[in-house]
């Protein structure tokens, strides 16, 4: 069987039993995703490369502490997770505004008493996110960029389902009150 035809967690299961060199598979499978994930926290490209490399070593020397009974991506994403953290508050004091960062514009006004439209929502979503606590922002971008359930965003995060739903109920009224400042001028 090709490793393209496993799953994660049986792909996990024979790079720790008979080939380790199968873990560029894994590299190949996650790097846009954890890339794509880790930029909405760390803006520098070489510090985001530097970031996600020690993900990818801290997830091979750990492999074998993996259950593979459970989903990868959560763990491997937890780990991006805290790795993230650690290299914010290592650099908080050096964080580039949103200013340094280019985005989309988007021309039309957004009225919140309607239905957003998804793309729109994310679009809007990351030009506002660094201006919400760390602990709202994560979970929203776990669930609106990343498209994660609550469930796994619960494992990635290590906190019950129901406070997931909560602080992304509460982000999102967060995000709505800074939207509704840019709009409102």
């Amino acid at each position: 069987m090709k490793p393209v035809n496993l799953t994660d967690e049986q792909l996990v299961e024979i790079i720790l039993e008979k080939d380790k060199e199968l873990y560029s598979e894994i590299i190949k499978r996650f790097e846009k995703k954890l890339s794509h994930y880790l930029r909405k926290f760390i803006y520098s490209s070489d510090e985001l490369e530097d970031v996600l490399q020690v993900v990818f070593i801290k997830a091979y020397k750990n492999l074998y502490g993996f259950n593979v009974n459970k989903k990868f991506s959560s763990w491997i994403y937890r780990i991006a997770h805290n790795e993230a953290i650690n290299h914010l508050k290592k650099y908080s004091k050096e964080r580039i505004s949103l200013d340094d960062v280019e985005y989309k514009i988007i021309d039309e006004k957004i009225d919140l008493n309607d239905k957003v439209d998804k793309t729109l929502l994310k679009v809007e979503m990351e030009k506002h996110l660094s201006n919400i606590k760390f602990k709202y922002r994560e979970p929203l971008i776990l669930f609106y960029f990343e498209e994660m359930s609550y469930e796994e965003i619960s494992d990635i995060l290590r906190m019950p389902t129901n406070t997931v739903g909560t602080l992304i109920s509460r982000g999102k009224k967060i995000l709505k009150n800074e939207l509704k400042k840019t709009y409102d001028r």
